[in-house]
């Protein structure tokens, strides 16, 4: 989906299935990290009203979808509860940092394509979770939102690549090739996340 190199492996929506509150939890603390990082990509970045502007309209549905989730949480008696490190997403922060740099490119660039890469892997996600809670009828109120979402997600996704190119003074070619580049690197690491993992997938968005 979208340029994801490796799909999420059928063991993850089993984990997910099994303890959906707790895949409900990470993702509340995963809407609340999206909108941090947006809103800190604007203030350090505001050259560009265009970028500000996109990226402050991108924390502010964010902060409506973690407010979704978290009413969600309340509903069904569940404590939001401290967040826990994304192993996946900082993993992924540290390989695209060590990855050889594109002289064409801003480095910003990499900091909003990095965003589009997790964005994407949230929508196939969310994907998952909608055919999925097709045949869990318990949690059958979940469906609907996880759909709204995974549109969502891919609206940020494209945001993201858009915005990309626009940093790149419109070279989109050169964006889509570093996009290429860094979506191998991480189904690489959900790949080897797969691997080396001896226990089951944690009901985590990324996990």
């Amino acid at each position: 989906m979208l340029c994801l190199k490796v799909p999420t492996d059928g063991a993850w929506i089993d984990a997910v299935l099994h303890d959906v509150d707790a895949v409900l939890v990470d993702h509340a603390h995963c809407e609340m990290k999206a909108a941090s990082n947006a809103l800190s990509l604007a203030a350090r970045h505001p050259g560009s009203a265009r970028l500000s502007l996109a990226l402050t309209d991108l924390a502010r549905e964010e902060i409506d979808h973690f407010q979704r989730v978290l009413a969600t949480l309340d509903a069904r008696g569940v404590a939001l509860g401290p967040p826990t490190v994304d192993a996946y997403a900082a993993g992924l922060r540290r390989a695209v940092h060590g990855a050889p740099r594109d002289a064409r490119l801003p480095p910003l660039v990499d900091r909003l394509l990095l965003g589009a890469l997790i964005e994407a892997r949230s929508c196939e996600r969310f994907k998952l979770l909608a055919v999925a809670m097709q045949k869990a009828p318990e949690n059958a109120d979940l469906q609907a939102l996880w759909t709204e979402l995974f549109a969502a997600e891919a609206r940020h996704y494209a945001t993201f690549f858009d915005l990309a190119v626009l940093v790149a003074d419109g070279n989109r070619a050169p964006v889509l090739a570093r996009l290429d580049l860094l979506a191998e690197i991480e189904g690489l690491i959900v790949h080897a996340a797969g691997c080396t993992r001896g226990d089951a997938p944690r009901a985590t968005m990324h996990g």
